[in-house]
């Protein structure tokens, strides 16, 4: 007995690629377009200038209650009698990894009041460059020590005189800024506290220090090329600001966007009572130990001494955009209102309620 070929097989429709009918596939879902009218339109320009050039007023008045002092001393005179008419710049250029003194007297015509904060800024210095950003160790910096640092360090992974491997290894730490900066006043040094001056959240998650004695962790690694103290010296008067916790090295590590930038170098102790209100009018020296190359890059190096406003340190830009673009948005609502003036009185035509039905041949 013969059985047809597909007897008793259901018939199966084609599939269908057709979206279902449903209102968000279909796109029947209810919408909502603005209609930009003179009406709707010059309100806004004009409420936002109303609005930004007193806020940005308002914030550049903040900012000029900070108090700032900028110090160039990229070519300043050495002190040195061996190097007298020589420029420390000239100096580090003809003796690579030596040291050169200098001194700039400067006045500060007004009261620092306050919090005194000193920076340091170069300039023409790119620490945003990929593979720069990109040279470190992050699981060296938390204090896993290990024998084979990560290949994001090299060619600053091994010491290549005896092959050790380098802590803390990369371009960034081996760059770190190592100019000695001292402020004093009739010849009597201010005191600066290098503590203090990192992010406390950078200090607390980011770095760590082996356990156990930090000397014996980093026997078997080497210092940075371009360093002059070890890791575990950095900081020879607080035992407490050494290895991967100094906050040099921390304030160092986080690299900056732009290539002119300044860093937070030291604070000033108000703990004793000639500056307990900050640093007062008067005659000052800036004393420098100058072992920071620039001149190779066509960089500058500056002291900044700056107080703090309710914004923080000074900086004018903020205020100054708000009040450009009050006054940018002003200027268009006055002008598009000339035009608009302008335009409905030149024309004599009224609207005309058009029936949507109406077809045109």
């Amino acid at each position: 007995m013969s059985v047809r070929q597909g007897e008793g097989e259901a018939d199966v429709a084609p599939k269908s690629k057709r979206p279902s009918d449903s209102a968000f596939k279909q796109q029947r879902l209810p919408a909502w377009q603005p209609v930009l009218t003179a009406r709707t339109v010059l309100p806004t320009f004009f409420v936002i200038g109303v609005l930004f050039i007193p806020i940005g007023v308002v914030l550049l008045h903040l900012s000029n209650t900070a108090n700032e002092l900028v110090i160039d001393y990229t070519r300043c005179q050495s002190s040195d009698p061996a190097n007298s008419g020589m420029t420390c710049a000239d100096y580090l250029q003809a003796n690579t990894g030596k040291q050169c003194n200098c001194n700039i007297n400067f006045t500060l015509t007004s009261d620092f009041s306050g919090d005194v904060y000193m920076y340091y800024g170069l300039t023409n210095y790119y620490q945003n460059h990929r593979r720069y950003v990109k040279s470190r160790d992050d699981m060296q910096l938390l204090g896993q020590l290990s024998q084979t640092p990560s290949t994001d360090c090299a060619p600053f992974a091994y010491n290549p005189e005896n092959q050790l491997p380098i802590a803390p290894c990369g371009a960034i730490a081996n760059s770190l800024f190592n100019d000695t900066l001292k402020l004093t006043q009739g010849g009597v040094n201010i005191k600066l506290l290098n503590t203090g001056i990192a992010w406390p959240s950078d200090k607390r998650v980011k770095f760590h220090n082996p356990e156990g004695n930090l000397t014996k962790a980093l026997e078997g690694f080497s210092k940075p090329i371009f360093w002059q103290n070890p890791l575990d010296k950095l900081d020879e008067e607080n035992a407490e600001n050494n290895g991967f916790q100094n906050e040099d090295l921390i304030v160092w590590m986080r690299t900056a966007a732009l290539p002119s930038f300044r860093k937070l170098y030291r604070r000033l102790d108000q703990t004793n009572n000639n500056y307990a209100k900050g640093l007062m009018a008067g005659e000052y020296t800036l004393n420098i130990e100058y072992r920071y190359p620039v001149a190779s890059f066509d960089g500058t190096k500056r002291m900044i001494l700056s107080t703090t406003s309710v914004l923080g340190g000074k900086n004018p830009f903020l205020g100054i955009a708000y009040i450009v673009v009050g006054a940018i948005c002003i200027t268009l609502g006055l002008g598009l209102l000339l035009i608009h003036m302008r335009c409905s009185r030149s024309s004599n035509m009224e609207m005309i309620n058009v029936n949507p039905h109406t077809q045109y041949s």
